[in-house]
């Protein structure tokens, strides 16, 4: 299993969710995963950051795991994040993503209350032995606070913990976990405004937002790159990191799922408490992606 690695442009997709504001719309899900395959996405991240897992019931967490990987049908590998406040609920959440059939689970660390490093690697335990399948690490600094290198490199110890969304800037550290772990550990992007530093660092694949309407500008940038043409990767993340301003400017997630909206997907609004965009917000961030020449691609449905 340590081999397990996943490679390319992965989608943190968001979850498309009916007027109640609660209930996933499970056609707008199939839609949106067949558009983001016919596009090329190398997989897909649900249920993270992005998708507004930790703040949706958990049966339509479950509802929404189920949906992806029955519409993937394993052409491409579904990742399900699965973390909750409970612990005990957060592996429930696991068991159902491995009987749905999700290729692995994600959890960033546990919530609120300070844990030590041992409280968190006993965490990381619980869940793994909870399944049999790859369990990545979700390390972003703002779900707890720091986790060093030679902590996920202990956690790498795990068994069945194969990998790390790495969505901190601290490339320093990334390259020391690649040292730590000799290379094996599969090591993810998270920040998409630096998918190009990541790859330097040594990151196998990128795990994005803005991949929700920019997912062919990503998998150029991760192609480029590969192809040692590291001047033309640049100069495209430049390019969408002008519209990622817009994501800071106007609050990445329901900047994200606005522009999903624009491209004709009805994914709904963020849920509650997050913000809202207003009408006139809506109409303000339409004319301010046109003024960059967003879409980039034609969008073709």
């Amino acid at each position: 299993m340590k081999g397990v690695k996943y490679e390319g442009i992965l989608t943190a997709l968001v979850t498309p969710l009916k007027e109640d504001n609660k209930t996933v719309n499970e056609s707008c899900v199939k839609e949106l995963i067949e558009f983001q395959l016919g596009q090329g996405a190398n997989g897909f991240y649900i249920l993270g950051g992005t998708g507004e897992g930790p703040v949706i019931a958990p049966e339509e967490r479950i509802r929404m795991c189920e949906t992806a990987v029955k519409c993937v049908a394993g052409r491409k590998p579904v990742i399900c994040h699965i973390a909750a406040m409970n612990l005990n609920e957060a592996i429930m959440l696991a068991k159902q993503a491995e009987k749905s059939g999700a290729d692995a689970i994600a959890a960033i660390p546990p919530l609120f209350f300070f844990y030590d490093e041992n409280d968190i690697f006993n965490y990381y335990k619980k869940i793994a032995e909870s399944v049999s399948i790859p369990l990545i690490i979700y390390y972003h600094p703002s779900a707890q606070k720091d986790m060093s290198a030679k902590l996920i490199a202990r956690l790498f110890e795990i068994d069945n913990i194969t990998g790390v969304k790495w969505s901190s800037t601290n490339y320093f550290e990334m390259m020391n976990l690649k040292d730590l772990t000799q290379g094996d550990m599969n090591i993810i992007n998270g920040p998409d405004e630096l998918l190009v530093c990541g790859l330097m660092a040594g990151a196998d694949a990128g795990i994005g937002s803005t991949y929700n309407f920019m997912l062919p500008e990503f998998v150029s940038i991760y192609n480029l790159f590969k192809a040692g043409k590291i001047d033309e990767a640049r100069a495209l993340q430049m390019k969408v990191n002008r519209v990622i301003q817009l994501a800071f400017k106007h609050e990445v997630i329901p900047m994200v799922k606005q522009a999903t909206a624009f491209m004709g997907f009805d994914v709904g609004e963020p849920t509650y408490p997050m913000r809202h965009m207003s009408d006139a917000e809506k109409e303000e961030l339409a004319a301010e992606l046109k003024a960059l020449g967003w879409p980039f691609t034609p969008i073709n449905r």
